[in-house]
């Protein structure tokens, strides 16, 4: 889920930036130190969109830095258990396929891929269905739910797509297809 986080922090500004306006080097220091980091309570911080307020600043003893306290706004991804998310395909391995979803990416290991056995075609990089004879391959769009989460050492995302409306965007679409013609034959037979 997407949102905008106020956060309040000391900033440090290094005498590189002190030919700049103040509230320009405070922003780019702010930028430096959180954008594309991950916080377990915020989520990934994607990006610094305002700047509100600036305190004085302080010089401490030994750092050649300017030290301000800054309040300023940022816009993070946080994923949520049970979430439905769109992605693509980025990567597909022998136990499941990588799925990049907003920031980061997620894993459906092999085993939460569909309702069939799945076997792994490494000449061409896909997972393929033995009954269904759906394929899972590299750039496909698809619907998954979150199973689990760790922003722990690693960023992790566990991923499902074994429930109803959920896998590849064209596995839906034909499902939806199929539907249409099963109630329209239905229709026609009554």
């Amino acid at each position: 889920m997407y949102q905008m986080v106020t956060v309040e922090d000391k900033i440090a500004v290094p005498p590189t930036k002190f030919d700049l306006d103040v509230k320009k080097a405070i922003k780019e220091s702010v930028e430096e130190k959180f954008e594309g980091k991950i916080d377990s309570e915020v989520g990934v911080i994607l990006t610094v969109t305002d700047v509100e307020d600036v305190g004085d600043g302080q010089v401490l003893p030994g750092d050649p830095a300017v030290h301000y306290p800054v309040k300023f706004k940022v816009l993070t991804w946080m994923p949520k258990e049970h979430e439905i998310v769109e992605g693509e395909v980025v990567d597909i391995t022998e136990f499941g396929a990588f799925i990049r979803v907003g920031p980061l990416d997620g894993l459906v290991h092999v085993s939460q891929v569909m309702d069939d056995f799945v076997s792994y075609d490494e000449k061409n990089s896909q997972l393929a269905g033995k009954q269904s004879k759906r394929i899972l391959k590299l750039g496909d769009a698809v619907r998954a739910r979150i199973v689990s989460i760790s922003f722990k050492e690693q960023s992790k995302l566990g991923l499902t797509m074994r429930q109803p409306m959920l896998g590849a965007t064209r596995w839906l679409e034909l499902d939806s297809e199929k539907k249409k013609e099963r109630k329209k034959e239905k229709k026609s037979n009554a």
